[in-house]
C-alpha cells in the first residue's frame, strides 16, 4: 500500500546508494514497521515475522524463538536485526543485492508446498487483539453480534409495520405530520398565487 511505502529507502535504493540487504535494514527499522508489528506483538512473535519474511523461512523450534527473544529484551530490536541480516544465513542465502523470498516452498515427494509466509503469519496474533479489546478499542466477536442484533432491532422499529398501541400512536403521528405538511404547502399555494 502507499502507506506503507518508504520512499526515501526506495530512492536511494534505486539510485545504488544503498544494497538490498541496507533496504531491508531500513524498513524493519522503519517508524511504520515499528508502529505496524513491533508495538502489536510480543518478542515471540516478532521473531516469527522477521525470521519468516526476513530468512524466507519458519522458525526451526522453540528454542530459536525463545534465543532470539532474549536477544530482543537484552540488546533491542536494533541488534536483533544486526545479527539477522549480518548472520551467515542471510549472507549465503541472499547477500547484499538479493531480495528475501521463502525458501522450500515446494516439498519434494508431496503434492502441495508449504503456506505462503504471509498467510501464515498475520501482522499481528491474538494477544494484541486481546489486548485491543481490554482497552476498549476493539469490538469483540460477541460484543459485535450483541450490537448487530440492536441494531436489527431498530431496524425492525422503522421498517416493519407496527402492532397494537405502537399502531395507533404511527397512526395519529402520520396523520398530524400528513396535515401539517397539506396546511404548509396551501399556505405556500395561497402566498403565490394571491394578487395585492
Amino acid at each position: 500500500m502507499t502507506a506503507d511505502r518508504d520512499v526515501s529507502l526506495e530512492s536511494q535504493l534505486r539510485s545504488g546508494s544503498i544494497t538490498v540487504r541496507d533496504f531491508i535494514r531500513g524498513l524493519l527499522l522503519s517508524e511504520r514497521f515499528y508502529r505496524g508489528y513491533i508495538l502489536c506483538n510480543s518478542n515471540e512473535r516478532i521473531v516469527e515475522q522477521v525470521i519468516g519474511r526476513v530468512l524466507g523461512r519458519s522458525v526451526y523450534n522453540s528454542e530459536e524463538v525463545l534465543s532470539w527473544s532474549i536477544v530482543i529484551a537484552g540488546q533491542g530490536f536494533a541488534k536483533f536485526i544486526d545479527l539477522i541480516l549480518d548472520g551467515t544465513e542471510y549472507m549465503d542465502r541472499f547477500g547484499y543485492d538479493s531480495m528475501p523470498v521463502q525458501i522450500n516452498r515446494l516439498i519434494p515427494g508431496q503434492a502441495i508446498g508449504e503456506v505462503p509466509i504471509y498467510q501464515k503469519l498475520p501482522r499481528y496474533s491474538e494477544y494484541w487483539r486481546d489486548k485491543l479489546i481490554s482497552s476498549k478499542m476493539m469490538m469483540s466477536i460477541d460484543q459485535f453480534n450483541t450490537y448487530s442484533l440492536r441494531r436489527a432491532s431498530v431496524a425492525s422499529l422503522i421498517y416493519d409495520k407496527p402492532e397494537g398501541r405502537a399502531l395507533t400512536i404511527w397512526t395519529l403521528l402520520l396523520s398530524i405530520g400528513s396535515i401539517g405538511a397539506l396546511i404548509i404547502v396551501l399556505s405556500i399555494f395561497n402566498a403565490t398565487f394571491t394578487v395585492r
